[in-house]
């Protein structure tokens, strides 16, 4: 049996189109993120080698992109089973306007892989159906008083149950409770869990990629409050309606619509450009990004102002 370290790299690619957040996947036999092996000798940096394998793999080029994380939890890649080689994969975040890719790759929605996540028509009602009942008997499954009331303290965070407030940041955190639990496909397929549980209907995705999805989904939503994110993801010029709707879109949530552009106006991030969208309805000014923000401000985000 061979062994030693293998380092390859992963890239979350989002865009969202019409209201609704995709992730470029690859196809396979379940979707998979691009994804390809470090070339100690022929890659120069991370950050090239990683365009390298998206280009090649989906036909894009991508702008801006950031080092989201390291994975390289035990046998996370089947492959080491076979050969005893550690499979570390250094993951990247980029946010993009939606491109026509190449063949064997598509945009897919984002929520289809964490249904659970999106609460902008109200709490889905397979957490209360399905996922609830499930967290709660395994919070009472052990005879270990504190260990339950830890178990009962970690479910109520998360999931907002029994009076705890929903919070959007906590995706990486819900989707770990639930692989314990058992609820997603790719715990079963691990083999870490005991039988009995029924995996919720939702879509699995090769290796721990559905993990690597919800660690950016979490980044993604963190940052909303400190960095202008939303704006990488919008055209040269938009209506605050627009602007607003991308927001929820990434957060899964409804926002006031009176607090959320009062922030937006007092944190001085969008100026007039003069012009009107041509809609259907009541004409809505079109505002641009002021670029000049990010030097007058250190934290110039949106936020998640007025949750509804």
């Amino acid at each position: 049996m061979q062994s030693g370290v293998s380092v390859g790299l992963e890239a979350v690619i989002v865009a969202v189109t019409d209201e609704v957040p995709r992730v470029l996947t690859v196809t396979d036999e379940e979707p998979t993120l691009p994804s390809g092996p470090l070339d100690p000798i022929v890659d120069q940096t991370l950050d090239r080698a990683l365009r390298r394998w998206v280009l090649d793999q989906a036909g894009l080029s991508l702008g801006y992109v950031e080092q989201l994380y390291t994975f390289g939890d035990r046998n996370r890649d089947p492959r080491s089973r076979i050969d005893g080689v550690r499979m570390l994969s250094i993951a990247y975040l980029a946010l993009v306007r939606e491109e026509q890719l190449s063949a064997g790759a598509a945009w897919l929605d984002w929520y289809d892989f964490l249904p659970w996540e999106d609460h902008r028509e109200g709490a889905p009602s397979l957490i209360k159906e399905e996922i609830a009942p499930v967290l709660v008997s395994w919070g009472g499954a052990t005879r270990d008083a504190l260990e339950s009331a830890l178990r009962q303290e970690r479910i109520q965070i998360a999931f907002g149950l029994a009076g705890a407030p929903w919070d959007p940041v906590r995706v990486l955190e819900r989707y770990e409770l639930m692989y314990e639990v058992g609820l997603l496909e790719e715990a079963h397929r691990d083999g870490a869990v005991e039988p009995g549980v029924v995996p919720i209907d939702s879509l699995a995705m090769a290796l721990d990629h559905r993990r690597i999805v919800a660690t950016a989904l979490e980044r993604v939503r963190g940052k909303l409050s400190y960095r202008p994110v939303v704006f990488e993801m919008l055209g040269r010029t938009f209506t605050l309606r627009q602007l607003q709707s991308l927001a929820e879109s990434l957060a899964g949530s409804r926002l006031h619509t009176q607090n959320f552009r009062r922030l937006v106006d007092r944190g001085g991030l969008v100026e007039g450009t003069g012009a009107q969208a041509k809609t259907g309805g009541r004409p809505a000014e079109l505002f641009s990004f002021r670029r000049e923000v990010l030097i007058e401000r250190p934290r110039p985000g949106v936020g998640l102002p007025g949750l509804r």
